[in-house]
């Protein structure tokens, strides 16, 4: 609701596709900024207590940006940049402990990538019920109604959150206190672990030139639909929709699968509903290609960060997902940016055209590389085998 209700503001108070792109920039740079620390406080210390920390600040966030449109409401853009911002670094700490703390309270190794996956359909189920609602309320009761209900909405996050029953807990080794030393040893096991770095690569390539499509998503309600704000809300609804589709549909996928193929393939389902969302002005048919497209695109975050935590130690954790989400969060608002600056010049509806072709070419490239990785894992295996076993078969 948060997220609609900002975008909906900022491109009606100024019209410029621009100041979308730096409102984006504003909340998920200072989050790339401060996960790596955040990676580090998470693998230090209690992370269901930052998780709980960070949940309390982050309903403080959100009522002082209530009571910023309340009292500044035709002057607000760059008090909700700052908000924003403010925003962005609390995640830069609540995200690496979150994503790690799903992963404690997994007994089962081979149950996590479906975990995951019904924790991204939770996610995605917001995303699709929260936007629809926000748009109807916008346009009848106003922002500051929004704002304010998302505040509310904190109080049952945080009592569930004091519900938890945890696992018993390893005790955490004793800091050393070096960062540097720290941040270094996540960045050696980062390397030297091809399908974890391979991932990490891919992601970014797709979040500085492909995900960021959706900082476009108000100009396509208002100016190529001639919506409103519920139409917006409609737009990031249906988005939500088949996101919420696809993380169910990985949360089905049975033990073993290869998710790194289905990672490939999905983001050609993604590119090919960019491409065809992005030349189509008949609105009903503009949201079946959107939703497509956020089936596939389902699969970018939800299979890349399963691979990085099944892949991942438990004393690794918590900085090799902070390294991972600084790439997501740095080079997302990178392209907010590039993309809000192309598509004033270019058009909207060409930028994301563009867009739907650059993902189908990372994919077709990834798939390239996972082939190449096999070939390469198989002639290893034949490598070790002995002699005699070689002849026999």
């Amino acid at each position: 609701m948060q997220k609609t209700a900002v975008s909906w503001m900022v491109y009606s108070l100024t019209q410029s596709k621009f100041m979308l792109g730096v409102s984006v920039f504003a909340t998920l740079f200072p989050t790339a900024l401060f996960s790596l620390y955040g990676g580090i406080v998470a693998d230090r210390y209690s992370r269901y207590k930052v998780l709980v920390s960070t949940q309390i600040i982050s309903l403080l966030q959100a009522i002082l940006l209530t009571l910023a449109v309340v009292f500044f409401k035709q002057n607000i853009v760059w008090e909700i940049i700052i908000l924003g911002a403010v925003l962005g670094i609390i995640n830069g700490f609540d995200v690496p402990a979150r994503q790690s703390l799903v992963r404690e309270l997994v007994q089962d190794n081979a149950e996590l990538p479906n975990a995951l996956a019904l924790n991204s359909s939770m996610v995605n189920l917001s995303k699709l019920i929260g936007p629809a609602i926000a748009g109807l309320i916008l346009e009848r009761f106003g922002d500051a109604i929004c704002f304010g209900l998302n505040a509310i909405s904190f109080i049952p996050v945080i009592i569930s959150l004091l519900m938890i029953n945890l696992p018993k807990q390893e005790p955490k080794p004793k800091a050393d206190k070096n960062l540097r030393r720290e941040f270094s040893e996540a960045i050696a096991y980062i390397k030297n672990t091809p399908m974890v770095s391979s991932v990490i690569i891919f992601v970014g390539i797709l979040s500085l030139f492909v995900l960021p499509f959706s900082t476009l998503t108000p100009v396509f309600a208002k100016d190529i639909f001639h919506g409103s704000a519920a139409t917006l809300g409609i737009l990031d609804g249906i988005i939500g929709f088949g996101a919420f589709v696809g993380a169910l549909f990985l949360a089905s996928l049975p033990a073993g699968t290869n998710l790194s193929k289905v990672l490939a393939i999905n983001t050609l389902v993604f590119g090919t509903g960019l491409l065809l969302f992005s030349q189509i002005v008949i609105f009903p048919l503009a949201l079946l290609f959107i939703a497509i497209g956020a089936f596939g695109m389902m699969s970018i975050r939800t299979i890349s960060n399963t691979i990085v935590q099944v892949h991942v130690p438990n004393h690794f954790r918590g900085r090799v997902i902070s390294i991972y989400l600084m790439v997501l969060t740095s080079l997302m608002p990178i392209g907010s940016l590039l993309i809000g600056a192309a598509s004033h010049y270019i058009g909207v509806q060409t930028t994301v055209l563009i867009e739907g072709f650059l993902a189908l070419i990372i994919a077709v490239f990834y798939g390239r590389y996972l082939k190449k990785e096999k070939l390469k894992k198989e002639q290893m295996l034949l490598e070790q085998q002995p002699v005699g076993e070689l002849m026999q078969a």
